[in-house]
């Protein structure tokens, strides 16, 4: 149940935090826009807002998919608003179907009703004193369940936008304006004051005087840099860096930039320190001036963005990864670059892909990335054994694992763990975090990274890996898939050729015996007469047959090339008309044809292409039935078209009607004869030719097979595979 609660919303402390919160966090604090976006994106969503809401509006602070109607306004009645709920709970809030929610709420919300969501997953952002002042939210327009990883990712996030205090706030010079205290006349502005306020802000703060000499540094900026004191000496020199990795002076931190230039300066800063995590935090800077303009000193603000950086680098890690697996055409070619992404993503140091091999059902290793330089001494390609180690427990559980220091582990305990632990420690390694590769519900393999160093945010690089590992698991099938499709063909033109050449040679004396039998009919009885015939003409339908197999397999190898003339279409087709009256059926056939057409082709290919679709009509139609034959020139191309009014073919099974040995299930239950080759030879000859070939519906009952040809001849032979 939604609550709104009005003494929550209207509380005059909330309030104050609210407006400050929008005269500091507004105009990009952090790049709200590109939060908001990140966070779209991490969980899937169209929408995600990052708003305030006081007792009356609620203000947007950052927007990605806002529909159109409102993405230019910077505020709404409260009406309009999920905030509300989520600062009056003060906890993750969420909907699966807002329209069918039996809280009416929801049910009758704008935010539905007008804009179209159905589902929400809310989360409070909080100011420095832990108040709720408005949430960070993302929307979809469907019906959506929300998973658990989905629900921290959004509070990692969240956590990341704690509102910055109004110390720093700038006047409208640039730079921290006494007035802001004194609009509050009753505040006992006093150097201890103004010390006991910054102690206990979430932000880390340091300050310093005109000569540059730090004056200040708060106890979350001492945390934040591991320093002791409060000078520069305690500062190692390689322990602040640009985001590029170049070591900065302690002149060119965002704090001595501001007192020398006297602009303020808004920068991220990287602090590293030897066995610790590399933190990352956005830096505001700016110079403190006295009443007549005197530059005092400057300050700095500090924020840990460290996992709001994470989380966006790991969206570029995700675009990278893709398309490395978009060049690449095996798992093994893919491994090295990806893995080499992904480390680099994380600033660990080695990471290798296990796949199970189909034939063995070993998870066997099929690449990695090293980035230590150190000699591999049995660190990597070895073969996991299932329940035992990192890998092979992701193995066995399908689950995620997560060790922060592997020598400490009282899990890892038999003589190969130990083995493996010992290898790992000798090369610094001493976190590990493995997750599974799937497709689906299937387990397709194992993703394994080490890190030097403890991390400390084992749920959000799950998630984030996870990603990484489904990226996987969509390219291994894939490749797997296009293998199997390959190997099937293989198999399906290895049969072809087989049993085309191993029935002629059989076939070729039995016609031969059966022909000269008949020859001798007229001595013979009439039940020998009878049996002989039989012989013959089942013989005759198995050579056609076989003479079709090895057709197929010699067009699809390239062997057998197009004997390209100048035909005359229309005196084909006609011949093949005349042929079939002549077999004595009752036909019905309407011919629509040109006096003549004139293309270059093989015409003994393409009288066997009109000869099999012309049967097909004939056969599968009722006796006497039209079966209607029409040619023409259109542009460039020549149109043939076959319809029949008989049983047609099921729409579910047209695309597989020209695969080989395919029969309709239509055909099949009425007994009708066949062996599934015919179209198959039609849509292979007119390809080689550069044609088309189609099946389409004539309703009400029957089918239209329709030939498009190239007036000008067939392009340069290629194999049809």
């Amino acid at each position: 149940m939604m609550v709104v609660d009005e003494a929550v919303l209207g509380d005059p402390v909330r309030l104050a935090a609210v407006h400050q919160a929008l005269r500091t966090m507004s105009g990009g604090f952090a790049r709200l826009d590109d939060v908001a976006t990140l966070a779209a994106r991490l969980i899937e969503t169209p929408v995600a807002v990052i708003t305030l809401v006081d007792n009356d509006d609620v203000h947007f602070l950052g927007s990605h998919g806002l529909p159109d109607q409102i993405s230019h306004l910077k505020k709404l009645p409260l009406a309009y608003s999920v905030c509300k709920f989520v600062v009056c709970a003060d906890h993750l809030i969420m909907a699966q179907d807002m329209l069918d929610d039996p809280d009416e709420r929801l049910a009758e919300h704008p935010v539905a009703n007008e804009f179209g969501m159905r589902a929400f997953l809310s989360v409070p952002i909080r100011d420095h004193l832990d108040r709720p002042i408005g949430s960070l939210t993302v929307f979809d327009r469907r019906p959506r369940a929300w998973s658990d990883p989905q629900c921290d990712t959004l509070m990692t996030i969240a956590a990341t936008m704690l509102a910055p205090d109004s110390v720093t706030r700038p006047g409208p010079s640039g730079v921290p304006a006494a007035g802001d205290l004194n609009d509050m006349p009753d505040l006992p502005v006093d150097t201890e004051f103004l010390r006991g306020m910054v102690r206990n802000l979430d932000a880390g703060v340091m300050a310093c005087d005109a000569e540059g000499r730090v004056v200040y540094i708060s106890r979350v900026m001492r945390e934040m840099r591991g320093m002791s004191g409060q000078g520069t000496a305690t500062i190692e020199p390689t322990m602040l860096t640009a985001p590029d990795n170049r070591p900065l002076a302690w002149e060119q931190t965002p704090m001595m930039r501001a007192l020398a230039s006297g602009d303020v300066i808004t920068d991220d800063v990287y602090v590293r320190r030897a066995g610790q995590r590399m933190q990352v935090f956005h830096t505001i800077a700016r110079p403190i001036a006295a009443a007549d303009g005197t530059i005092r000193g400057a300050v700095a603000v500090a924020h840990d963005v460290t996992a709001l950086r994470r989380v966006e680098r790991f969206r570029n890690c995700h675009l990278a990864v893709e398309h490395i697996l978009q060049k690449a055409a095996t798992p093994a070619e893919a491994a090295p670059e990806a893995l080499r992404a992904l480390t680099v993503t994380l600033g660990w140091p080695a990471a290798e892909l296990y796949l199970i091999d189909d034939a063995t059902g070993l998870l066997l290793p099929v690449g990695h990335w090293d980035a230590s330089g150190l000699e591999a001494d049995g660190f990597f390609g070895h073969v996991p054994i299932r329940g035992q180690g990192i890998t092979g427990r992701v193995w066995e559980s399908g689950r995620a694992i997560w060790e922060p220091d592997i020598s400490l582990s009282t899990e890892l305990r038999t003589s190969h763990e130990r083995e493996r632990v010992e290898i790992c420690l000798s090369r610094g390694v001493r976190t590990a975090l493995a997750v599974p590769v799937r497709d689906g519900n299937s387990l397709l393999g194992v993703l394994t990274c080490y890190a030097g160093t403890q991390e400390f945010e084992p749920d959000l690089l799950t998630v984030l890996l996870d990603g990484v590992a489904a990226q996987f698991g969509v390219f291994v099938a894939q490749c797997r898939a296009e293998e199997l499709s390959r190997q099937l063909a293989r198999a399906q033109s290895d049969f072809v050729d087989l049993v085309g050449h191993e029935l002629r040679t059989p076939l070729t004396a039995i016609t031969a015996n059966a022909t000269l039998l008949e020859e001798e009919a007229a001595t013979l009885d009439p039940d020998v007469r009878q049996m002989t015939q039989v012989i013959a003409r089942n013989a005759g339908n198995l050579q056609r047959i076989a003479n079709t197999l090895l057709d197929l397999a010699g067009l699809d190898s390239g062997h057998l090339v197009l004997d390209v003339q100048e035909v005359d279409l229309a005196a084909l087709v006609t011949s093949v008309i005349t042929a079939a009256c002549r077999d004595g059926e009752r036909l019905t056939l309407v011919s629509e044809l040109p006096r003549s057409l004139i293309i270059a082709a093989d015409g003994t290919r393409l009288r066997q292409v009109i000869d099999d679709i012309l049967s097909n009509a004939v056969r599968y139609s009722p006796p006497g039935a039209p079966v209607h034959i029409t040619l023409r020139a259109d542009g460039s191309m020549a149109d043939l078209c076959i319809a029949d009014v008989g049983i047609g073919t099921p729409a579910a099974e047209r695309a597989r009607v020209f695969d080989r040995f395919f029969r309709g299930s239509n055909v099949r239950h009425q007994g009708t004869s066949g062996s599934g080759l015919g179209l198959s030879l039609a849509r292979a000859i007119v390809l080689l030719h550069g044609g088309t070939i189609r099946l389409d519906e004539n309703r009400p009952s029957g089918t239209i097979v329709c030939v498009r040809l190239p007036l000008s001849g067939p392009p340069p032979a290629t194999p049809i595979i």
